[in-house]
């Protein structure tokens, strides 16, 4: 395994470097303010600028490989993502933010060329946005074959009932499409077989948000995570994506890269949140002597650093994996990288606060809501529990 970063990679590490110091870093206090100030909900001012220059200098959609995106394979993605995550603001500024991203793999993989189409292309131009439905609240998600959600043929249309929350992205105005997974052949003995997903124009009729969800009483506005009541809504068959019983199947596939982009951009978040850390050390003194000199925090600036590169190996290793021999080969690695990454953040993040002693539950620096967001990423496309499992069986696979 080779994980030097190739020319192209580093001239685009340097293009995306250049261009956060130039517009990202510097307004990012003034994307806080804009969001704090009138509508919450309206779209910001600032990433729509922020989107159009991005694109205007290439650095645009760089997440999706084949000709509907840059044409990066993962391994190459993953020092890029990584520099995106570096600020809550970059990835929607560069069209590289979940949960489109995912919604546009999935098109691009599984979509009929009419739903390319439609929904795809406006996606990919940065000009709609879309939410992902699948995770119930009267059920445990952690497990998709639990989801009741009911997806019915009525003639040309299918009608579809349930209620979902954490649907990410629903409350924003920009979310035009919600791809919607449900069971529509519930008595099928093969139960990975149950499910499909079909797309949900968010307007149409019986589709309700119930309420905006809070994380650690962060509303992530404008975009947001939603309670949706799904009530008779009709579409059209031709809205189904690949097939009936396919959607476990897509899920699969969704997440995946889903994952692994969650856990590139966790790297640039950590590396960011160590040297926020590292400042404050250093322009502090307690008990006679700069915060930096005492022994505890040498200890946990080394354990960081420690934990942020076995981190990234981990996500090369994964990247590359995943290049070379598939998704489905390289779940276990996978599965480790998110374990191994959000934990590895959380516990940086939790030292910077502690740096910052009471500044650090503040929101003046920003990291009680980094802890909100890296905690919640060990739930985030499968809990910990699960992907452990995982590991587990597959390791014990090897002594059968």
């Amino acid at each position: 395994m080779d994980f030097a970063y190739s020319d192209k990679v580093r001239a685009l590490q340097d293009k995306i470097g250049d261009f956060m110091g130039r517009h990202v870093y510097p307004n990012d206090a003034r994307h806080a303010e804009e969001i704090a100030s009138g509508d919450r909900w309206q779209p910001s001012e600032l990433v729509e600028e922020l989107k159009t220059k991005a694109r205007a200098e290439g650095l645009w959609n760089l997440f999706l490989p084949g000709h509907h995106g840059a044409g990066l394979t993962n391994l190459e993605y993953a020092p890029l993502c990584e520099i995106m995550g570096r600020s809550a603001l970059a990835p929607e500024a560069f069209n590289c933010s979940a949960p489109d991203t995912g919604n546009m793999e999935t098109l691009a993989l599984y979509g009929s060329e009419a739903q390319k189409k439609q929904w795809l292309q406006p996606l990919l131009d940065g000009k709609i946005r879309s939410a992902f439905a699948m995770t119930e609240p009267a059920v445990a998600s952690s497990d998709a074959t639990n989801i009741e959600s009911s997806i019915v043929r009525d003639g040309d249309h299918y009608v579809l009932n349930g209620r979902k929350w954490w649907t990410t992205g629903a409350p924003d105005p920009r979310c035009k499409i919600i791809i919607f997974m449900g069971k529509s052949d519930p008595r099928n003995p093969e139960r990975h077989k149950q499910q499909s997903m079909v797309l949900v124009p968010r307007d149409t009729p019986g589709v309700k948000m119930v309420r905006a969800l809070t994380v650690f009483g962060y509303d992530d506005a404008p975009h947001g995570h939603a309670e949706m009541l799904f009530e008779n809504v009709r579409v059209p068959v031709a809205n189904i994506l690949l097939g009936e019983g396919r959607g476990f199947e897509i899920a699969q596939g969704r997440l995946g890269p889903g994952r692994i982009h969650h856990c590139m951009r966790a790297i640039g978040a950590a590396e960011r949140t160590l040297e926020m850390m590292c400042k404050r050390v250093k322009s502090r003194v307690a008990f006679g002597k700069p915060l930096a000199e005492q022994t505890v925090t040498l200890e946990r600036i080394a354990e960081a650093r420690i934990m942020i590169e076995q981190a990234r190996l981990l996500v090369l290793k994964a990247a590359y994996m995943m290049d070379t021999v598939g998704n489905k080969v390289a779940r276990a690695e996978i599965a480790m990288i998110k374990v191994a990454v959000p934990n590895m953040l959380s516990r940086v993040t939790d030292m910077a606060i502690q740096a910052h002693g009471a500044a650090g539950v503040s929101e003046d620096f920003g990291l009680a809501r980094a802890y909100a967001g890296a905690r919640t990423l060990r739930i985030v496309d499968g809990p910990d529990e699960v992907h452990r499992n995982q590991i587990g069986r597959i390791e014990l696979r090897k002594y059968n």
